[in-house]
């Protein structure tokens, strides 16, 4: 009888000895995978190779809006972030290690940024932002229908242009308008040209001062005086880069200037018809997101233009000229 229970004894035993077994290779499998989700997880990390052709208010906004879409998607990026100064070397420099480096995806901060990178790679996606003229630019074929790699969105909303003459000569009485540009950069030449043909068509008359480098740009604006009664300044990453030394000049002449985007209204600038470059960053991101996800290409997705135009102007300025604002404006104010 003894040996009989001591046999069932054993028995039990040996029973809870491999449940107890079973429980921990049950523990171990579901601690394995989770560690496997966490790896899956570090494994689907994009990286983003960013080109941005020199520092400066609006193009940082445009990257911050960019990476904030990339965020709210949910995505793991890793950035390998590229600033050129204003150097046309070191733009081809970081163009060439960007691509070389493998990266998922190149979002390019401005014309000469994506140009560069659009010239060297026709397989890795390309998501541009803050250029004027996809199309002048050779970027696409289109903006309704890219066809190759790369796709973004434009600095430049159709009425801006046409609007800014307006109130230039309807509002300001202009005749003669400075604009100080980098004639060198398509972006710039391309914005010119524009304004020109539509000034001349009402009457305008544009004096132009180029640059090549913004230490150039006070001396240029300065070159201007006594020709002009007032300036445009475009979105010119070389100008923009050093609009105080403009803003300098035109509140010691008391030339009201206007401008081509809210950050430069912000500065000092007298007004502008725009938008939030923040907002067009985010709208690429939004482009880019799709293309990560594999839900489409560069070629299938048209280039977008910045939505909601709006007039902005700056009271500090505003008031320094003593230019009565009209309710008819519809403006908005920073300080």
């Amino acid at each position: 009888m003894k040996n009989i229970f001591k046999s069932w004894s054993l028995l039990l035993v040996g029973i809870v000895l491999f449940l107890a077994a079973c429980g921990d290779s049950s523990s171990s499998t579901s601690e394995t995978k989770e560690n496997e989700g966490t790896s899956t997880e570090e494994v689907e990390k994009v990286t983003i190779g960013v080109t941005q052709i020199v520092e400066h208010p609006s193009l940082n906004a445009a990257f911050e809006g960019f990476q904030k879409a990339i965020e709210d998607a949910g995505i793991q990026a890793d950035y390998k972030i590229e600033n050129a100064q204003n150097d046309n070397s070191a733009n081809t420099t970081i163009a060439n290690n960007l691509v070389s480096s493998g990266v998922d995806l190149i979002f390019a901060n401005s014309t000469p940024s994506a140009q560069a990178v659009a010239g060297l790679t026709k397989d890795i996606p390309i998501v541009f932002t803050s250029v004027t003229d996809a199309v002048s630019a050779e970027l696409v074929q289109s903006m309704e229908n890219p066809g190759g790699n790369v796709t973004g969105t434009v600095d430049t909303q159709p009425e801006a242009i046409p609007s800014t003459i307006a109130f230039l000569k309807d509002e300001l009485g202009a005749k003669n308008v400075g604009m100080v540009f980098n004639a060198g950069e398509q972006n710039s030449r391309a914005q010119v040209d524009a304004v020109k043909e539509q000034m001349t068509a009402v009457g305008l008359n544009v004096v132009e001062a180029s640059v090549s480098t913004s230490a150039e740009v006070k001396q240029a604006t300065e070159s201007l005086i006594g020709k002009v009664d007032s300036l445009y300044i475009i979105t010119d990453n070389t100008v923009v880069s050093a609009l105080e030394s403009v803003i300098a000049v035109a509140n010691d002449n008391k030339l009201p200037m206007m401008v081509g985007e809210f950050d430069s209204v912000k500065r000092g600038g007298f007004g502008a018809y725009g938008f939030e470059y923040f907002d067009i960053g985010y709208e690429a991101g939004e482009m880019a997101v799709k293309i990560l996800n594999g839900e489409s290409t560069p070629a299938e997705l048209p280039v977008q233009y910045p939505q909601n135009l709006r007039f902005v102007l700056n009271q500090s300025t505003v008031d320094a000229l003593g230019i009565e604002v009209k309710e008819e404006w519809n403006s908005e104010f920073v300080e």
